[in-house]
């Protein structure tokens, strides 16, 4: 492994995470964390999250040789300049955000002098904080890596070797391709997730309690994706905007003609739709990045 000292700069689910797999995958490499909730620092030390944990973030990336922002995207711009005096000039710096094309933008501003990846690893749960974390996120899940085309190639290798020891599986890609997909498969579903509870929510009240009480399978799932943490999902939807919006308006055109065919008693479309996406389901399950059992009741280490 190149890396034998990371830091990781926020300490939630993902940083969390990060910490104890490198501690299982890796137990040569040292770790040391930092969180700017002083709360979190406390529960990260008794949880282990990472071998020191520092009570700033200059002191967690002061001696590493890979630094993770773990931190929601719209944070990234604070973070870097805040570490940016302290990190050695050899340091490859890297994050986990949920957008790309910005990120790397602010980043690459914000440290000019030293070497950026930017890396999404698709794996999460709908909970957040220091409690959350656990090994085994990242097994048999995609992280994607956004290298610019300045990249030293080793730095990349290195950095592909490293998610690949914590479990997952690596791929590159351009930044603003990833927005696309990823608003695609996250982004979009995660809107109408939070905006499908908001309705319910609304409606709680006119049917005194029984959206709730007679939810189905479909809506708990739903209510699972809208748990998510709510200032990671701002940011994101903020600063993956353009993508977000345009694989919107594909969205409600499609869902414009289903309103229609609904109208119409036109059952042949309805059926064909309905057909076409189950075998996109049957594939997810196939290519092993899920089951066939519904994600409510499952546990995280699953």
């Amino acid at each position: 492994m190149k890396f034998e000292r990371v830091a990781i700069i926020g300490l939630g689910l993902l940083g969390g995470s990060i910490g104890l797999a490198v501690a299982q995958h890796l137990p040569g490499v040292t770790t040391t964390g930092y969180d700017i909730d002083p709360a979190v620092r406390q529960r990260a030390r008794e949880r282990g999250l990472a071998g020191t944990i520092c009570e700033t973030a200059s002191d967690a990336v002061a001696e590493a040789d890979l630094v993770i922002l773990c931190v929601p995207v719209g944070a990234m711009t604070e973070v870097a300049r805040e570490i940016s005096a302290a990190l050695r000039t050899d340091a490859l710096v890297s994050d986990v955000g949920s957008s790309k094309r910005t990120v790397a933008k602010a980043l690459s501003e914000a440290l000019p002098n030293h070497a950026i990846i930017p890396a999404h690893p698709v794996a999460g749960t709908e909970h957040s904080g220091p409690d959350a974390g656990f090994a085994s996120l990242f097994h048999h899940r995609w992280c994607i890596l956004t290298p610019p085309a300045s990249a030293d190639p080793e730095q990349v290798s290195a950095l592909i070797e490293f998610w690949k020891a914590l479990g997952a599986m690596v791929d590159a890609m351009d930044a603003e391709h990833h927005d696309m997909v990823l608003a695609v498969t996250s982004h979009i579903p995660h809107l109408i997730a939070y905006t499908i509870v908001g309705t319910a929510s609304d409606l709680e009240q006119v049917t005194r309690g029984e959206v709730i009480k007679y939810s189905a399978g479909g809506f708990r799932d739903f209510t699972r994706i809208a748990a998510s943490d709510p200032t990671m999902w701002r940011d994101v939807f903020l600063q993956n905007r353009d993508a977000v919006l345009e694989m919107l308006d594909r969205f409600l055109t499609d869902l414009a003609l289903m309103r229609e065919a609904i109208r119409a008693g036109d059952g042949e479309t309805m059926f064909e739709l309905f057909a076409r996406t189950r075998s996109i389901r049957r594939s997810i399950v196939a290519i092993g990045q899920d089951d066939a059992r519904p994600d409510f009741g499952r546990k995280d280490h699953d």
